[in-house]
Order: C-alpha cells, then structure tokens, then sequence
C-alpha cells in the first residue's frame, strides 16, 4: 500500500518525525540490508527477530 501511494509504512502507521528512526548507523545496516535480494533479506531479517526474542528471553 505504501509504494502505490508513494509513501512509507511508517506515514500510514502515523508516525510522527519524533518516532522515525534517526540513527545514521542504523540507517545505514538497513540500507544495506534493503541492497540484497528479497529471499536474503528475510533470511538477515529473521536471523536478527530471533537474536532480539533471545535478548529479550534473557533480559527477564
């Protein structure tokens, strides 16, 4: 929906400019994330969901 509007997911989620992720290093992984190959990315994506849920299991 995003792309046929011509927008981002986090404008329809309405974000505002104090919630968008501001962080140049960030910015920068999730740039170079989007380079790869769709199959790639959610392999990265789904690697760093279960690191976060383990981190998260272990906070507790």
């Amino acid at each position: 929906m995003a792309a046929v509007l011509d927008t981002t997911v986090g404008y329809l989620l309405g974000e505002t400019a104090d919630q968008v992720l501001k962080d140049p290093s960030m910015l920068k992984r999730l740039n170079d994330i989007m380079a790869f190959p769709k199959d790639e990315q959610d392999h990265i994506i789904y690697t760093i969901d279960a690191m976060i849920k383990a981190a998260k299991i272990n906070a507790l």
